[in-house]
């Protein structure tokens, strides 16, 4: 049976102990304010609908 291959998407986003990145902080984050720069480097931890939906990708 072949490996099953990361989902990237979901890896870019979603770190292995379930703590979730916010969007929108990846890149052209001159223009943005600082308070938001400074909220999105926080993480937050997947929520359990989130969790389900995403039970079976792999990440």
């Amino acid at each position: 049976m072949p490996k099953i291959k990361t989902h990237k998407g979901t890896a870019k986003v979603v770190g292995k102990n379930g703590k979730i990145g916010h969007p929108g902080t990846r890149h052209n984050t001159g223009k943005k304010n600082t308070a938001s720069n400074r909220a999105g480097r926080k993480a937050s931890r997947l929520s359990k609908s989130d969790a389900k939906r995403l039970k079976n990708v792999q990440y």
